[in-house]
């Protein structure tokens, strides 16, 4: 993975692209080469915001000769209107957007860091106008349930045969429910950031005490039932569980692996 070192000295380059390229503004960095600098190791990745004169947004997303000036790109693609993903031949991979300046008013993003701006441009951009907004909190009792009704069709459909299908409800759907609950449970390590678009960021640093139990969480497509009684335990541990689904989620989590073929099932 590429060192800390040529992660900034990448982004620096591009910086350099910029500066020379002839309509652009800044360079804003965001998440771990923004103002979570502390973060970045040598499994981060860039993340940035390219800023340019009106008119010229299209040039800079069309065109990625700013980005290859930087170091040979064996691999991008547009995954938004905005901006594109991309692999560097060096393994440094990135995620970038371009935006005009009437537009970043309306961009929810996290505070950055201006890594480069032309002469006379302020602080301003660094701050969103329009911070990210959280997901608003599903009630306890809305999340409790919802996991439950995840390990219960979960396990009926990996015995039916739809080992992955049960898989997902499980192991992603159902823990998600777990990991929304768990700052009721366990409150998360003063200074480690959540991320406002994906909770599983750094949830091993900010709460560790469940991290450990994340194996018996995650056991895999052919031990899906562990998986499913691990979480059932945790959530009767701290919410309790009705009696009734209980007992039907472990009377699944019981049963026999083998399963009928997934095409006789609805």
């Amino acid at each position: 993975m590429p060192a800390i070192a040529v992660l900034l000295d990448r982004l620096q380059s591009i910086a350099r692209s910029l500066d020379v390229s002839g309509h652009a503004l800044a360079l804003l960095g965001l998440g771990s080469v923004g103002q979570e600098i502390e973060r970045l190791d040598e499994w981060s990745d860039l993340d940035f915001f390219a800023i340019v004169e009106p008119g010229h947004k299209a040039r800079y997303l069309d065109d990625l000769g700013w980005l290859a000036a930087a170091g040979p790109l064996v691999w991008h693609y547009r995954n938004t209107p905005d901006g594109h993903k991309l692999l560097y031949a060096d393994g440094v991979f990135g995620e970038c957007a371009v935006f005009e300046p009437q537009e970043l008013a309306g961009i929810p993003y996290a505070p950055g860091r201006l890594v480069w701006r032309r002469a006379g441009v302020g602080d301003a951009w660094a701050q969103p106008v329009r911070a990210p907004e959280e997901r608003p909190r599903s009630g306890t009792d809305w999340l409790v349930g919802e996991a439950l009704g995840n390990l219960h069709v979960g396990l009926q459909r990996w015995r039916r045969g739809e080992r992955l299908a049960g898989l997902r409800l499980v192991e992603v759907h159902a823990l998600g429910r777990l990991v929304e609950l768990l700052p009721l449970v366990e409150p998360p390590v003063p200074g480690v950031a959540c991320d406002p678009y994906n909770a599983e960021r750094r949830l091993e640093l900010r709460h560790p005490g469940f991290a450990q139990m994340l194996p018996a969480m995650v056991q895999g497509l052919s031990r899906v039932p562990g998986s499913a009684l691990a979480q059932l335990d945790w959530l009767a541990s701290h919410f309790g569980v009705a009696p009734a689904m209980s007992k039907a989620i472990r009377a699944l989590a019981a049963q026999p692996a083998e399963g009928p073929p997934a095409e006789h099932g609805k």
